[in-house]
């Protein structure tokens, strides 16, 4: 595992720790909502081997262009996001109050996350993705409000 991840430095610590506490507060969110379901819980732990995975093949990359390190602690930096967000949704579905920018802040990111830049590789099977795309069509420039003006390039 170290050889796969560039090393256990603090970025790596800190992203074993958020995924393991998204997992916990994510599980307790579900018993607490009585929504806990197996095959979700087996997914969700897919998908934090997942992130790993494209960790320690961003790390093969930096090994090829010189080992600095740059695209693994982008990819990092990412995932610490992500977590730190699920957290903080988890929490607010918990019932722990919570200040209201950091709901501003798990909203904005949803907003985010959901644009046509981040599809899914697999838009069939992602309903979510395809109503997106029939929302979008009544703007004027790729998902803004119709008052906003295409810039001239």
């Amino acid at each position: 595992m170290n050889y796969l991840l560039g090393g256990i430095n603090m970025l790596i610590a800190l992203l074993l720790v958020l995924v393991g506490i998204d997992w916990t507060t994510g599980w307790t969110a579900a018993w607490m909502r009585r929504e806990i379901r197996k095959r979700i819980a087996f997914i969700g732990i897919l998908r934090k081997a997942a992130v790993f995975a494209i960790v320690a093949i961003a790390h093969l990359i930096d090994g090829v262009l010189g080992d600095l390190h740059l695209f693994r602690d982008a990819v990092v930096f990412f995932y610490l996001a992500n977590e730190l967000m699920s957290v903080i949704e988890n929490m607010g579905k918990m019932g722990v109050p919570m200040p209201n920018f950091l709901h501003s802040a798990v909203r904005i990111f949803q907003f985010k996350s959901n644009s046509d830049e981040n599809v899914h590789l697999v838009e069939s099977k992602q309903p979510e993705a395809a109503a997106l795309e029939t929302e979008n069509t009544t703007s004027t420039f790729e998902g803004m409000p119709e008052s906003y003006e295409k810039p001239d390039f």
